[in-house]
Formats: structure tokens, C-alpha cells, sequence
């Protein structure tokens, strides 16, 4: 564990260092900030738009960092040759790859965390006081969070065995293919037979389930998010991740790194 430890806090700081990750953070918050414009022009509504301009700018900033970082965490040492020195210092490649996602994650928390703070200023700003309610933008957030979290072992496993840009395509289809998970579970199509009915319903259950962790609608109208779903989209996205980084792992031991 200390070895991934080091790694990990390495990757935190070499993210932290990518004035990329700041410039997108900043164009999230500006997005934030732009609501509290359009939230004065919508009558009545200014914390529903706020909140659902806000939250939607925090998972696109997030996606794009989780995508693009996450597939460059493993290209990125191959391509430079530095791979070959970590791995020659007793780490084990599976502990490379868990490093590598758990310093990602971790940037992901710091940037999440700051602009979620920077909605709530946005929010404070507007409503003068802080509602009940407003504990489910919380819960949205983490949820956000734990989307990235998949993301991110998702991008990582791709670059495990492909070139960085099919890397990205893939990530970003399974992610599209994602939220639409329920609707292939409910397939009715008369030109389908019953056995390709039922086999988008098995492709259904591979797939990763993105649809779940979209509460922002319930967010922005104050409703209260069921703790039992907190509980399934925990659990559901530490199973997911921990399958995931297993294949990356079983894939990237066997990979020819010269």
C-alpha cells in the first residue's frame, strides 16, 4: 500500500501542476457564475436554474478531466519512457495502475469540492440563506463524483491495450451507451425478435449503469434523494471499478512495454 500510496500522491501532484485542470475549473465556476445571471432573468425559478446549470457544468468539467487525464495516465508513461524506471523500483504493474487511479480520483475530489463550493457561494449569493433542501445538491454531487470515479477506470482500461485517441472514443461511447441503459432494458421494437430483445437486455446489465447517478432534477427541485440509492450507486460503482481495474490490471501485466 505505500508503494501505491507514492504513486498516487505523485499523480495528485502532477495534476495539480497541469494548468489545464485550472483553466478548467475556472471555465466551470464562470459557468456557475453565468446561472446566477440567467437565474435573475428566469422569474421565480433562480435556484432551479442555478442548480441545474451548475451541477451540469460540474459533470461536464469533471468528464472531460476523468476522459482525457485518465486515458493519459499509463500512454503518458510508456510514450515518455519513465515506465520502465517506476516498474524497475519493486512495483508491481497492478499497483502502478491502482496509484495512477487513485491519485486521478483524488484530483477529481479537489476539483469537485471546489467547484461545488463555488455553486453554493453562487446559491448563497442569490437566496441570502441556505434551505433544507439544498443537502440534495450534495448528494448530486457525490454521485458526479462516483460517475468520474467510473470514468476514470474505464478511460484507464482502454489505454491498456489501445492507442490513446480509440482510447478516448471508446470511453466516450460506453459513457453515452450508459445513460441509456434503462431504455435498452425496456426495448419494445416489433422489428426485433424476442432473442435480440433479450440480448440488449443482457448487453443492458454490462453495461455501466450512468443513468442512475443523474439526480439533478431532484436536486434542483429539492427532493429528497432515498438513502437506499446512495447505498446501490456506492457499491454499484466500487464493484464496477473494482472488475474494471481488475481486467486493466490482467491486461497491462501482459503488456510489451518496449
Amino acid at each position: 500500500m505505500n508503494r501505491v500510496l507514492t504513486v498516487a500522491r505523485n499523480t495528485f501532484r502532477e495534476a495539480v501542476r497541469d494548468r489545464v485542470l485550472y483553466n478548467l475549473v475556472f471555465f466551470a465556476l464562470l459557468m456557475i457564475a453565468s446561472a446566477v445571471v440567467v437565474g435573475q432573468i428566469s422569474m421565480d425559478i433562480e435556484s432551479v436554474v442555478m442548480i441545474s446549470l451548475g451541477l451540469a457544468a460540474i459533470s461536464l468539467i469533471g468528464l472531460l478531466i476523468a476522459v482525457f487525464t485518465g486515458v493519459g495516465l499509463v500512454s503518458k508513461e510508456i510514450d515518455k519512457r519513465t515506465l520502465h524506471a517506476v516498474l524497475a523500483k519493486s512495483l508491481h504493474r497492478w499497483e502502478f495502475l491502482l496509484g495512477k487511479f487513485a491519485g486521478l480520483v483524488l484530483t477529481l475530489l479537489v476539483n469537485t469540492s471546489a467547484m461545488a463550493v463555488g455553486l453554493f457561494l453562487a446559491l448563497l449569493l442569490v437566496k441570502h440563506s441556505m434551505a433544507r433542501g439544498d443537502a440534495t445538491v450534495l448528494v448530486a454531487v457525490y454521485f458526479i463524483l462516483l460517475k468520474l470515479t467510473l470514468v476514470v477506470a474505464l478511460a484507464m482500461l482502454f489505454s491498456c491495450f489501445t492507442s490513446p485517441l480509440l482510447a478516448i472514443l471508446f470511453t466516450g461511447g460506453l459513457y453515452f451507451a450508459g445513460l441509456f441503459v434503462a431504455e435498452l432494458r425496456s426495448l419494445q421494437v416489433t422489428n426485433l425478435t424476442p432473442a435480440m430483445q433479450r440480448f440488449f437486455a443482457a448487453v443492458s446489465y454490462l453495461l455501466p449503469n450512468f443513468g442512475n447517478y443523474d439526480v439533478m432534477g431532484a436536486a434542483a427541485h429539492g427532493r429528497t434523494i432515498a438513502a437506499s440509492l446512495v447505498l446501490y450507486n456506492t457499491l454499484y460503482t466500487f464493484l464496477y471499478c473494482a472488475i474494471v481495474l481488475g481486467g486493466a490490471a490482467a491486461i497491462f501485466s501482459r503488456k510489451d512495454l518496449k
